[in-house]
């Protein structure tokens, strides 16, 4: 089996390397990760200037190992295009350090990666941890949670398994509840443009991150399990509803002709 792994955070972040140490336990494992990190860039890929790639020699025992001035997208894009020696089985992207949340999982580098390899009909993942500081991560607790999505996940990783977003709880092993499969909460919103003021008393606008301050959610919300010690894993559909619009879409211009020609 063949597993393409990338993220958002960059080629060094503590994240991926605890994703690669747990995916060799289920075949061969690829690497192709930001040079730097890419977050909140959704799924935007670099079109104005030319890509450099760097094989990478830092994690023991991959298949192989690239890193490159680009998105997380870029990365998914050139990998499978260019650098690896066949299509992957499965793509993990992360585990990227906070949570994949509500609508702003629109403009998450790590869930546009999954996306851009369901593009490409490979089945994929997008794993975040619910943190709110990077400081002290207990990576090998991370590691044991990580390997119970991916050994099922693996296991069943026909085209069918779609692309999925999975939170992993920041919780002891007397904390941790279970795997929940849960639809996304949409209402859910972690970043809010705040006003400020600056030395000359000019307002100016900054995204704030109000991760520890959400509250009010819905008892079936996915947050509101994975703050209680659930993982969550959450199916993302590319095309929801999609033949239901085109036949409503239809009937509106079928309307309007109908309507000029009398």
């Amino acid at each position: 089996m063949k597993i393409l792994v990338t993220n958002d955070d960059g080629v060094f972040s503590p994240g991926v390397e605890a994703m690669i140490e747990t995916l060799q336990h289920f075949g061969e494992v690829y690497v192709v990760c930001p040079d730097q990190g890419f977050g909140a860039v959704s799924r935007s890929i670099t079109s104005r200037q030319p890509v450099r790639v760097k094989e990478m020699y830092h994690f023991p025992g991959v298949a192989g190992a690239w890193s490159l001035n680009g998105t997380s997208a870029d990365c998914v894009k050139l990998g499978v295009e260019v650098l690896l020696p066949e299509t992957p089985d499965f793509l993990f992207s992360g585990i990227n350090l906070g949570p994949s949340l509500g609508r702003d999982v629109y403009y998450s580098g790590t869930m546009a990666a999954a996306v851009e390899a369901a593009l490409y009909n490979i089945p994929s993942a997008s794993v975040s941890l619910n943190i709110s500081s990077v400081h002290h991560v207990n990576y090998s607790k991370v590691k044991t949670l990580f390997y119970q999505v991916a050994e099922v996940l693996l296991q069943h990783r026909s085209k069918s398994v779609g692309l999925l977003n999975v939170n992993l709880p920041n919780v002891d092993k007397r904390e941790y509840k279970g795997i929940q499969v849960i639809p996304m909460d949409m209402s859910v919103s972690r970043y809010r443009f705040v006003g400020l003021h600056d030395p000359h008393g000019e307002v100016y606008y900054w995204l704030k991150d109000q991760l520890r301050e959400l509250e009010n959610f819905h008892p079936a919300s996915d947050y509101l399990l994975l703050k209680e010690g659930y993982i969550t894993v959450s199916p993302f559909e590319l095309r929801t509803h999609y033949k239901r619009k085109q036949e409503q879409v239809e009937r509106w211009f079928k309307s309007m002709e109908t309507n000029t020609s009398e």
